[in-house]
């Protein structure tokens, strides 16, 4: 089986409690109804303005946040419903890399003791074994054995996150999340930290989720990108074709404003009106639909379904009116079977 990972149906609400008994008056809906597959030895780019639930989604998937609802398979099996000590021992094979290479770091403890403690809390090896692993893991990430005594703070950025590479890697994981890992770095450690990531998967097979806001590094990085709003996959394929030819109007404005090295290369810049909706009380229909040049009024009522625009073997998946039966027909002039959805909202 290629699929090391299936997301089906996602969802992570958290509750909105008031009044005096502190009742549920509502939900933030960070991740709403998402679904993907991830192939073995592969990286997928998730991307999206802040507050559209990709932190979330990595955190649900890892059960680090609790699902509301919905299955996450992994190795044809679904976690969701794995109790406490089970969830344990499967996390030796799912890790996270934080954001923050400072605040994810224990300032209390040596890199050697930040590194050794998931052997230590799994019983894993002797003594002798776990300092063998801790050497060879500071090789790996390109740190002196010299500095597994040091803290943290005597680190620099791009250093202190090779330390959380390194401790994310000690159980020999299948799959990471890496939540936006470079993006407090500067630009020449940025270099570095993903060519070692690139490196690690190239040499051990291990499936990547790389969160990020930079377009230009997903490009370079990922075999596939899904871009998120508002809690929802608005758009996933290969990041090739997803580069070159953008479906979501959303993805569109994303793509527009990535800064291009070439000042005599013009890009026409989609500049998006209005606000994000909140996720406590997000828009009927479309939820881009607020903000969406091309809007109609089916965008405004119906929810948009999951359209593959590419083919079985290479697709191109994109949640929007435009590429529907029905708007397909209108814009050639046909007459659309109406769909059981449409005949419903009618």
């Amino acid at each position: 089986m290629d699929n090391l990972l299936e997301v089906k149906n996602l969802k992570k609400y958290f509750p909105i409690k008031g009044g005096f008994f502190r009742t549920v008056v509502g939900n933030v809906k960070a991740v709403d109804d998402v679904s993907f597959v991830l192939k073995k030895g592969k990286t997928l780019g998730v991307v999206g303005e802040s507050g559209c639930g990709k932190s979330t989604l990595g955190r649900a998937i890892l059960r680090l946040h609790e699902p509301t609802s919905g299955e996450v398979v992994f190795e044809g099996k679904d976690i969701t419903g794995l109790s406490h000590e089970e969830m344990v021992a499967k996390r030796r094979e799912m890790q996270i890399i934080f954001q923050d290479p400072f605040a994810s770091l224990n300032p209390r403890l040596t890199v050697f003791q930040i590194i050794v403690e998931p052997l230590e809390i799994h019983e894993i090896g002797t003594a002798e074994e776990r300092y063998e692993k801790v050497c060879s893991l500071m090789d790996l990430v390109g740190l002196r054995r010299q500095y597994m005594h040091r803290y943290p703070h005597e680190f620099s950025g791009g250093q202190r996150q090779r330390i959380g590479i390194a401790r994310a890697l000690t159980m020999n994981p299948k799959f990471i999340v890496a939540d936006e890992p470079v993006s407090a770095l500067d630009v020449s450690v940025q270099s570095q930290v993903l060519n070692l990531i690139r490196k690690l998967q190239q040499e051990f097979g291990i499936s990547f989720m790389f969160i990020a806001h930079d377009l230009a590094v997903v490009q370079h990085i990922c075999d596939d990108v899904a871009v998120m709003y508002l809690g929802r996959m608005v758009e996933k394929a290969k990041a090739e074709d997803l580069y070159k030819s953008p479906k979501h109007p959303y993805t569109q404005a994303l793509l527009s404003a990535i800064p291009q090295p070439d000042p005599n290369r013009h890009i026409d810049r989609i500049v998006l009106e209005g606000d994000v909706p909140s996720p406590i009380n997000p828009p009927s229909g479309c939820p881009f639909h607020n903000r969406c040049i091309h809007v109609k009024e089916i965008c405004k009522a119906v929810v948009p379904p999951v359209i593959n625009t590419g083919t079985a073997e290479n697709e191109h998946i994109v949640r929007c009116h435009l590429f529907s039966e029905e708007e397909q027909a209108k814009s050639k002039g046909e007459t659309a079977k109406p769909t059981a959805e449409s005949e419903t909202t009618s």
